[in-house]
């Protein structure tokens, strides 16, 4: 997935922050492509984006209650597997989120995501293409 966000960033010359609370490198020559290392917990770096995300701007995360906050700003969100996170969604997939886990709390096995196969790079590489279309207006 990522290599579909560099050649984008490259080909269409965007700006793109990776963000983490560890370091990340970034792929040789290609100057659009940034980090931003924020030291702390697990949320610190959620925090981050949706301090510094706008209207706008795409971001890219699995990460429903930070999807649900970026939403709220008017920020365009997908995930890894393509899936454009709206107004409408959002919230329905937050409430499936916090249900899951009251279930894996009180002891059920839930299983585990699927695996990530081609399907899903060649769904998140259109859905990526048609966000940047939106967003560029090209």
């Amino acid at each position: 997935m990522k290599e579909i966000v560099y050649r984008a960033a490259r080909r269409l010359e965007i700006r793109t922050v990776l963000v983490a609370n560890r370091r990340l490198w970034t792929p040789p020559g290609n100057a659009h492509v940034s980090t931003e290392w924020v030291q702390g917990g697990p949320d610190v770096a959620d925090h981050h984006i949706a301090e510094h995300a706008s209207e706008g701007d795409l971001a890219i995360t699995a990460d429903i209650p930070l999807a649900a906050t970026l939403v709220e700003k008017g920020v365009l969100v997908l995930d890894h597997r393509g899936e454009v996170f709206t107004e409408a969604n959002v919230r329905e997939r937050l409430s499936v989120r916090d249900f899951m886990a009251s279930l894996r709390d009180a002891g059920v096995d839930t299983g585990g995501p699927k695996s990530y196969g081609p399907r899903d790079k060649r769904a998140f590489a259109n859905a990526l293409d048609r966000a940047l279309t939106r967003i560029l207006g090209a």
